[in-house]
């Protein structure tokens, strides 16, 4: 009973400490028939063994190497895995997911740029889709790769627009031009002004290009 305290024998207690290792049903069952105890429960064993310190060397958990008891037994018809209840929500061989990301399946990243499912394994997960950036995608399809040192600047600041005449080839060294911090936030002006911005990005970006050169030579 709830806040009853338990007594033991000195006996009992001996036998407790003596069979402790013994799971806890083997245990239980076992005193209980012993001492002929029908108000201790295996709770009650398993909460005394833990007072007392006592250790079983079990920690529910398989160790490096062990075998488990069932490993190469079929689950019997009827039961566990086979279960007809269980059945009816196991996959079926070749049968996939309902929230399956199939080929062609978009996402928008963290940095609000879309993303694509393509026909190429991935080289992380070995995986036979992986996903990319749209916008690269589709202008290296019409363009060919993009060169080292350049990257693709969207043009009318809306990076969900993956169109390829959306986006413009540029060296990376001309972004801090365009940024909003020391450039002259391109993605902040208005439509008509961009263009302008564009050009002056890349006349200054030229222009350091030329004293670079000339202060190598």
């Amino acid at each position: 009973m709830k806040g009853h305290w338990i007594k033991y024998s000195e006996e009992e207690m001996a036998w407790l400490g003596a069979n402790r290792l013994l799971p806890i049903a083997e245990y239980h069952t076992a005193f209980c028939a012993r001492f002929v105890r029908d108000d201790v429960s295996a709770g009650n064993l398993h909460a005394l063994r833990k007072r007392k310190g006592w250790k079983t060397g079990r920690t529910g958990q398989f160790s490096k190497g062990q075998v488990p008891p069932n490993k190469g037994k079929p689950c019997a018809p009827g039961k566990g895995g086979r279960h007809p209840n269980a059945r009816k929500t196991q996959f079926k061989k070749g049968q996939l997911p309902h929230n399956t990301n199939y080929l062609g399946h978009e996402r928008v990243s963290k940095d609000g740029y879309v993303e694509v499912s393509i026909d190429e394994t991935n080289p992380h997960t070995g995986f036979e889709r992986r996903y990319v950036l749209k916008h690269v995608h589709g202008w290296e399809k019409a363009n060919g790769p993009i060169p080292e040192g350049h990257c693709l600047k969207c043009l009318d600041s809306n990076r969900l627009n993956t169109e390829p005449s959306n986006w413009a080839l540029i060296p990376r060294a001309l972004l801090p031009h365009l940024g909003g911090r020391f450039g002259m936030d391109y993605d902040g002006a208005e439509p008509e002004v961009k263009p302008v911005i564009m050009s002056v990005a890349k006349l200054k970006h030229a222009v350091k290009q030329v004293r670079t050169k000339a202060g190598a030579a």
